[in-house]
């Protein structure tokens, strides 16, 4: 699968209660990974969930990440998302296989990214670009950043942070493969309007 296009990532806040309709909607629109961020120790639920968006990603042609959690991802058979601090990428690769998507967070740094791509990540992201209630306080990540990034790995390149339909094409344009959203996707009042914005995102591709 080529990742390419929009990368959804849920927030347990932002979506509670209204999870799945959400997840659906933003699948229907076009998304081609979900990332499932829930940082509880509730486990029972996070598997029950996890399991419920491993099916609607499956009928929608899209791949399920699980962030930050290597054993849920192998349980479920899916790939994982590790931050920095979250683990070893080349343990994680060990566990869960040849096969699984793995990505790696390397904020606004180059050697981050070398050291991922060394360990046999599938792809990295970097951000935040813009201003983001999600991560207020990671570093900022440049548009010259995604030039050089472009230029030296043959990676997919994930920017994230803050990333509206305002800004999202001057992303594409310096290089960015995918573009991970929270707030300027799912911080919508109804699921019909996450549909729409899933739906402008991933036209935004089809244009650049």
């Amino acid at each position: 699968m080529k990742l390419r296009g929009l990368y959804a990532i849920t927030d347990t806040q932002l979506l509670s209660g209204r999870l799945i309709p959400y997840v659906e909607a933003a699948l229907k629109g076009g998304a081609r990974l979900l990332q499932y961020r829930d940082k509880s120790s509730e486990d029972a639920r996070r598997l029950r969930e996890a399991e419920t968006l491993r099916e609607l990603c499956e009928r929608y042609g899209a791949k399920l990440i699980i962030n930050d959690d290597a054993e849920l991802a192998a349980r479920l058979g899916v790939g994982l998302h590790l931050g920095q601090g979250d683990g070893s990428l080349s343990v994680a690769r060990a566990l869960l296989g040849r096969q699984a998507i793995i990505g790696s967070t390397c904020h606004s740094q180059m050697e981050l990214a070398d050291a991922a791509v060394q360990e046999g990540a599938n792809y990295v992201a970097f951000g935040r670009f813009f201003n983001s209630n999600t991560k207020p306080g990671a570093p900022s990540a440049s548009l010259e950043l995604l030039d050089e990034a472009r230029a030296r790995l043959s990676l997919p390149i994930v920017a994230i942070g803050g990333v509206t339909l305002e800004n999202a094409p001057q992303l594409i344009a310096h290089g960015a493969s995918m573009l991970a959203v929270v707030q300027g996707l799912f911080a919508a009042d109804t699921a019909a309007e996450v549909e729409r914005r899933a739906e402008a995102f991933s036209q935004l591709f089809a244009t650049h």
